[in-house]
């Protein structure tokens, strides 16, 4: 089973419960890593944002309640099961125009080029089968000057805290997850092992340079354990 297959699989397993244990497992620090997100992007009120990987579009929402009352956000993924969850919870929410949820693949964006002034992903990049494409695809969307801005697990610099961090993340958080999803295929023991392979903040920063984006720079949060990486796509195109 390929990447692709594999990771569409247990995310739409999980849908259901996605939100719940988020919150559950990261303390809820989850919320202030998308509110920091938001606000790092530098989104406007006026602004079009299109959030990839969109899952349930939670981070879709931290754009729109960032950009005030009249926002509306795009949300693409290409797991309909976790959209779906999305639009039921904006729904209920009595604010289905916030969120907009767009069955897409990360890899072949449905959009034109420099349609967008800010195109961002939270925890979602590394399950690209192709993360260099992935940053190419949301690059080739933005506009001239326009933001890209990953949100995603990483590893602690501190070495006392990195033994513990990865006592929870390797052996508490799996057990948890999937536990309470009674999810049979280990989705949450997919995420530590995907972390672990994923690049450090400054083989992502060097990566998203290659991609053509430049003034790229991160900001690690709660110890270290996520890390907000933002660039802007270049002005000029180089001959």
């Amino acid at each position: 089973m390929n990447k692709a297959t594999y990771v569409h699989k247990i995310f739409s397993s999980i849908a259901r419960q996605y939100d719940f244990l988020n919150s559950l497992l990261s303390l809820r620090f989850d919320r202030s890593w998308r509110r920091s997100t938001a606000r790092a992007s530098g989104a406007a009120p006026e602004s079009k944002v299109l959030d990839v990987c969109t899952g349930t579009g939670e981070l879709a929402l931290a754009y729109a309640n960032e950009m005030g009352p009249n926002a509306s956000v795009i949300g693409a993924d290409f797991c309909f099961e976790m959209l779906a969850v999305g639009k039921q919870k904006v729904e209920r929410q009595k604010r289905p125009d916030v969120f907009i949820p767009i069955e897409a693949d990360t890899l072949a964006l449905p959009f034109a080029e420099n349609t967008f002034d800010v195109v961002s992903v939270g925890f979602g990049i590394r399950n690209v089968a192709d993360l260099e494409g992935g940053i190419r695809e949301m690059a080739r969307v933005a506009v001239r000057g326009g933001c890209i801005a990953i949100l995603e697990f990483t590893q602690p610099n501190d070495r006392l805290f990195r033994g513990f961090y990865y006592f929870y993340f390797t052996k508490v958080l799996p057990f948890i997850g999937n536990l309470v999803s009674k999810n049979r295929d280990d989705a949450y023991g997919y995420l530590p092992k995907s972390v672990m392979d994923f690049p450090d903040c400054e083989e992502l920063a060097s990566v998203m340079c290659s991609c053509g984006l430049e003034d790229v720079r991160y900001y690690r949060k709660t110890l270290g354990i996520v890390a907000i990486h933002v660039g802007r796509k270049k002005l000029e195109v180089a001959e």
